[in-house]
């Protein structure tokens, strides 16, 4: 079970300022725990204590950041059980899914613990033209300095450890800003982190109410936001982050394009299909949103894909057997169901679901939507679906490219030049053959273009976002 209360993490050091932050059981609705909540003076204190630590943490050699990283893999694995609860009550995630996240934050700490030895540079030939003659160049990567880092309810643990582990790697201090909804991943790893030699001052974990992300985006100490979240936050935030670097992990409506040459695994594809539109209902950014079907198959994908929805399982995420579990809040369900209701009403077909109790909806599958939309123009981040129809590949393409997100999108077929076609095509930050775009692993650069973002995440290159270039010239 939860703690009855947490602190934030100021300067390394746990502090129980207050109580004023209520963190609620997401599927009973009940205040679960009660978290330390930050005011503006704590968290400029945060911001100045990272812009004191800087030159100690860049000082910090390598094998000393693996180390830290290397004891937070071991201390995540012994309190694995803790983190998939903690997970499962304050997001809603039903329990399998949450134990599967504590494995990517594993996984993503570790790797950055391989990636901290390697960040390097290069020797350069200037001798290009006799004017550079007796010239030798080389540059190395050192960290840009303090970060501030904003991350989203609905993967707590892994969103903020790609934001934190290459942050460690990379010598980087930093603040973080988790979401007011779901803290205590966030808070459990400033407690883990709390155990090592980190400099005193290298990192603060200040939850906070949405105002208070000004304070982690203007203040110009701040070498770099992260924030990962909605697109209208997000691109307001860069609006108002002066020069320091940003990068925005945001939103989407991915489409998974399903060719006519699927009918003999085509069971195996609907599997997938409904994992990708429904896992964790629905809440992630690369979530299926739009299932492209080729005209010749799409009856029967749309007979399997409704058949295999009825049987998902909801109920309390607490349980083994359930796959559904309830949203993050009933406003956002609500929302949701608005969209559908929307789309129903303008001439869309509801195949399935859609009924609301609380926070949790009913998985949905529509067909025949308006393109103008919302549920079609807009990211629903929840458990529905829509079917389009497809008759030539191009304009399978063309449709998965009428609309302004573009962060991952799937493409199920078995010519090979149709996926490099998708991939040259395709106005999107990752195209992934024969599976979904909800697919990711956590080594890969991962982001999106147009309103899903600016610039990668994946360590190595949020490590590359964490350190600048200094070059060094040498006159024999």
């Amino acid at each position: 079970m939860l703690k009855k209360t947490y602190p934030y993490y100021l300067a390394n050091q746990p502090v129980f300022a207050n109580q004023d932050l209520e963190v609620t059981d997401k599927f009973s609705g009940e205040v679960a725990t009660r978290v330390a909540l930050a005011d503006s003076k704590a968290i400029g204190a945060g911001i100045a204590a990272a812009v004191e630590a800087e030159g100690a943490m860049a000082a910090m050699p390598p094998y000393e950041r693996q180390e830290v990283l290397n004891h937070c893999v071991a201390r995540f694995k012994e309190r694995f059980e803790e983190l998939a609860l903690a997970l499962c009550i304050e997001a809603g995630k039903p329990i399998k899914d949450s134990r599967g996240e504590v494995t990517r934050l594993i996984d993503t700490f570790r790797v950055a613990a391989e990636e901290s030895v390697r960040i390097g540079g290069e020797v350069m030939n200037l001798e290009i033209s006799a004017r550079a003659k007796g010239y030798r160049g080389m540059y190395k990567r050192v960290p840009i300095g303090p970060c501030s880092f904003i991350s989203p309810f609905n993967f707590p643990l892994n969103l903020a450890a790609h934001k934190i582990a290459p942050a460690v790697a990379a010598g980087c201090t930093w603040v973080m800003k988790p979401a007011s909804r779901t803290p205590i991943g966030a808070l459990i790893m400033g407690e883990v982190l709390a155990e090592t030699n980190l400099p005193k001052g290298a990192f603060s974990v200040l939850p906070a109410h949405r105002d208070g992300a000004d304070l982690f985006t203007e203040d110009d100490r701040l070498k770099l936001l992260s924030f990962t979240g909605s697109p209208d936050v997000g691109w307001k935030l860069k609006a108002k982050a002066g020069r320091k670097k940003v990068v925005l992990e945001l939103g989407g409506n991915a489409a998974c394009i399903v060719d006519a040459d699927q009918v003999p695994r085509l069971d195996a594809v609907v599997e997938r299909l409904v994992f990708g539109a429904f896992y964790q209902s629905g809440q992630s950014c690369i979530s299926v949103q739009r299932i492209i079907a080729h005209e010749s198959i799409y009856d029967a994908v749309r007979d399997k894909l409704v058949k295999a929805v009825k049987a998902l399982k909801m109920g309390d995420p607490r349980k083994e057997e359930t796959f559904i579990g309830p949203m993050i809040s009933e406003s956002e369900a609500q929302r949701l169901k608005k969209w559908i209701d929307a789309a129903v009403k303008r001439g869309a077909k509801c195949l399935t679901g859609g009924a609301l109790d609380g926070a949790m909806l009913e998985p949905a599958v529509l067909e025949n939507i308006p393109l103008d939309t919302e549920f079609n123009c807009e990211e629903a981040f929840g458990p529905a679906v829509g079917l389009y129809k497809f008759r030539d590949f191009e304009d399978a393409l063309r449709q998965v490219n009428d609309s302004k997100f573009g962060l991952q999108a799937g493409v199920f077929t078995n010519d090979i030049r149709k996926s490099m076609r998708a991939w040259d095509a395709l106005h999107v930050g990752g195209v992934v053959i024969n599976d979904v775009p909800s697919w990711r692993v956590d080594n890969m650069p991962y982001g999106g273009v147009k309103d899903s973002g600016l610039g990668r995440e994946g360590v190595r290159y949020a490590i590359e976002d964490m350190t600048e270039i200094r070059l060094l010239v040498i006159r024999d």
